[in-house]
This record gives C-alpha cells, sequence and structure tokens, in this order.
C-alpha cells in the first residue's frame, strides 16, 4: 500500500455504513505479518516527513496536520495513536482526548474546547473523540433539539473549512467496526483483570442503540464530508489494518504538504571555520 485505499475515501453525498465491510483490507492484499511489516516501514518516512514538517515551523510556516479520530467504543482509536502517531517525535505531535464536557466547557459553545486544543504550526494534532460528539450522542440520546443538531452540521463544516483556509490539514477517520467485533471486545475488556479499567458500564448501554449510531454516523458524514475536508471510513475489525491505513493517511497529508528543511540563517561556512578552530573534531563522517 502506496497510497489512501480509494474505498473508504468518503468526499460527500450519501453513504450506507452497511456497504463498507469492517473486516476488509481495501487497497491492500497482503496479510497481518506483511501488514504490520509495513507499517514499521512505512513509520520512517512518516517520522521523517513529521520533522520537516516541525523544521518548517521554526521558519515560520504556519502549516499542521488535525488527525480527527471519531468512532464507536472500542474502534482501536488509543491503538491507532499509540502505533502510528507514537512511531513520530513527540515533541512534534499534539493529542486531545475529548470526554464529556466540564461544567466551564458547558458555559461556552460547543466549538470553544476544540477551538483551544487545535495543534500549533508544525504539530500533528490529533482529536481522540472531536467535535463530533456533539452531533453524534446528542442525536441520539436527544441531549439537544433536533434544529440545534443540524445547525451543527453547518457550523462543523465552516468551523474546518476556515482551519484548511488557515493551513491546516484536516484527516477525518471513522474506524468502522462490526457489532460483532465490539461485542468480543468488550467481552475481552471483562475476562482480562488487565483490560477492567477501559470497561465501563455505561459501555453496554451505548451498545444498545447500535442502529441509532451507524445512523448518526451516516447522516454527520453526509452532512460534513467536503472535499477539503473528506472522511474516511476505515474498516478497523482488523487492527493491523486499520493503522496502516491510518498511517497513509498522514503520510498522504504531509507529502501534500511537502514541507521543506529551512535554509540556515548562519553563514555554514563561517560557523564551521570556528568550529574546527577549537579542535577537537574528527576528520571526515562520523
Amino acid at each position: 500500500m502506496s497510497a489512501i485505499p480509494a474505498a473508504v475515501a468518503h468526499a460527500g453525498g450519501p453513504i450506507r455504513l452497511a456497504d463498507v465491510d469492517p473486516r476488509g483490507t481495501p487497497g491492500f492484499d497482503g496479510g497481518k505479518a506483511a501488514g504490520q511489516a509495513l507499517l514499521a516501514e512505512r513509520a520512517e518516512h512518516l517520522a521523517s516527513l513529521q520533522e520537516r514538517l516541525f523544521a518548517a515551523s521554526t521558519a515560520g510556516d504556519e502549516r499542521r496536520v488535525l488527525l480527527v479520530l471519531q468512532g464507536m467504543d472500542t474502534a482501536g482509536k488509543g491503538g491507532l495513536v499509540r502505533h502510528v502517531v507514537g512511531s513520530v517525535d513527540p515533541q512534534g505531535v499534539a493529542i486531545a482526548s475529548f470526554k464529556r464536557p466540564t461544567q466551564e466547557e458547558l458555559a461556552h459553545d460547543f466549538l470553544w474546547r476544540i477551538e483551544r486544543a487545535l495543534p500549533g504550526p508544525g504539530r500533528i494534532g490529533v482529536f481522540d473523540r472531536s467535535h463530533y460528539e456533539d452531533v453524534l450522542i446528542h442525536r441520539v440520546r436527544g441531549l439537544s433539539s433536533p434544529e440545534t443538531v443540524e445547525e451543527r452540521y453547518g457550523r462543523i463544516v465552516e468551523f474546518e473549512r476556515r482551519l484548511v483556509a488557515g493551513g491546516v490539514h484536516v484527516v477525518k477517520v471513522m474506524p468502522h467496526i462490526s457489532y460483532e467485533e465490539q461485542g468480543a471486545r468488550l467481552l475481552e475488556r471483562l475476562d482480562r483483570p488487565d483490560k477492567h479499567w477501559k470497561y465501563e458500564p455505561g459501555d453496554v448501554d451505548e451498545r444498545s442503540l447500535w442502529p441509532d449510531y451507524q445512523r448518526a454516523y451516516e447522516i454527520a458524514i453526509e452532512r460534513t464530508a467536503t472535499p477539503d475536508a473528506p472522511w474516511h471510513v476505515v474498516p478497523a475489525d482488523r487492527k493491523w489494518y486499520a493503522r496502516l491505513a491510518v498511517q497513509e493517511l498522514l503520510v498522504a497529508a504531509l507529502e501534500a504538504i511537502d514541507p521543506q528543511w529551512p535554509a540556515a540563517d548562519f553563514d555554514v561556512d563561517a560557523e564551521r571555520a570556528r568550529l574546527l578552530a577549537l579542535g577537537g573534531v574528527p576528520e571526515g563522517p562520523a
């Protein structure tokens, strides 16, 4: 896989999640071992691109990447952060996780806490859950009126359009997990004491609303997917494939930015002469 699998991109129009196989591996013909090997191989390229992005920001380049991960419980968002984003220099990464809003956050507009967590120039920002919580859960649970939810779709589109115009490359990913795989992962959390900390009784309550959430995701994707900020529905039953696909999305985003190493703002030859004059520098390459 050297490019984004075309099957996962969605830039607008109707979508049926039932038509996307959660166990599929679009764009990749190999198995788990080959996928894991390629993930490790491409990690070096991703890290190099991220370093160039960060370096370019020191010379005034304002561009950055925002990875939005929005999926059902147990869809593997944490694993995507660890195994994909974790391969780059942490100083160039900003991770934000949006849970139930605090009282301070509730006192502001729903985008207030999102704005405060945006990555700075040269960084890869990661939203583990995001502003889409305020249309997904609110739609399913009735936490806001239907009119408010409808208005928020438009506001999200405008918000993301403004981000793109300001140099933010937005990569929106829905890790698409099956009902059966979610059940297996929840059961594993109950069966393994080392995973009890991940389990919340409310997860089963949300699971009981599975069809409603699937429809809420479809509507959110249809309303907010644009050519500049498309959605990528990534099959996630196979964790190794989801990680590989998201890695390629980040690589593609950074290659599109094509950050350049900043030129030295000092006289390289003069500094070399000063360094050598002090002695103690070995001759030849290190």
